[in-house]
């Protein structure tokens, strides 16, 4: 089982779907991400419920919502969490109430709710399954970075095994691992940057 490890709800214990058709984040990198993201927001020496004030944030393939929960628990508002799986986005949003907090719940696939105008956001998470092939996953980055504030923040969770994502033109990337997982972090720039001829 998952929990909220801080903030306004800090603790509260979430309810996962059974199985194998979602992928908990570990604490361990849920901690890693949101101590940088504090650090990119310079709130690292705020209180935990201040890390992500006035910070919009996406939780694409959401599962529990844990990531996304655990945004709004730090402060971010708005708070999107899009599942595809009706049952799992109906924990999510349960998770939501029962932790109240004020996040919209969307059920939908990733691409479809990205191939649409309107809504950017200063960070966007994404932890997309496994399997999802590169080429894939390239085509939802470009679709995500429309969503994405200048200078936004778009971090994506991999199989550290897994070879690394290609990101749009236009952004700036690094990544780090912890263990078996891997976090790409893409900076969307002001310019793009031209690849060499």
């Amino acid at each position: 089982m998952s929990r909220i490890i801080a903030g306004r709800a800090k603790g509260l214990r979430l309810t996962t779907p059974t199985g194998d058709r979602t992928r908990p984040t570990t604490d361990r990198v849920r901690e890693a991400f949101f101590s940088a993201l504090a650090t990119w927001n310079g709130t690292g020496d705020q209180s935990a419920e201040e890390h992500l004030a006035g910070v919009g944030f996406v939780d694409l393939y959401a599962g529990s919502g844990a990531v996304g929960l655990e945004a709004a628990s730090r402060g971010a508002s708005p708070v999107v969490l899009v599942e595809h799986d009706g049952p799992t986005a109906r924990i999510a949003k349960a998770n939501a109430n029962k932790a109240r907090l004020s996040v919209e719940t969307v059920t939908s696939s990733v691409d479809a709710w990205l191939d649409r105008p309107g809504g950017e956001f200063d960070v966007i998470w994404a932890d997309p399954p496994y399997h999802l092939t590169n080429d894939h996953l390239k085509r939802t980055l470009e679709l995500a970075m429309p969503h994405l504030v200048h200078n936004g923040m778009l971090v994506i969770e991999r199989s550290a095994r897994d070879p690394e994502p290609t990101f749009p033109a236009g952004t700036e990337h690094w990544s780090r691992n912890y263990g078996e997982t891997a976090l790409y972090w893409c900076q969307r720039t002001e310019t793009p940057v031209e690849e060499d001829e």
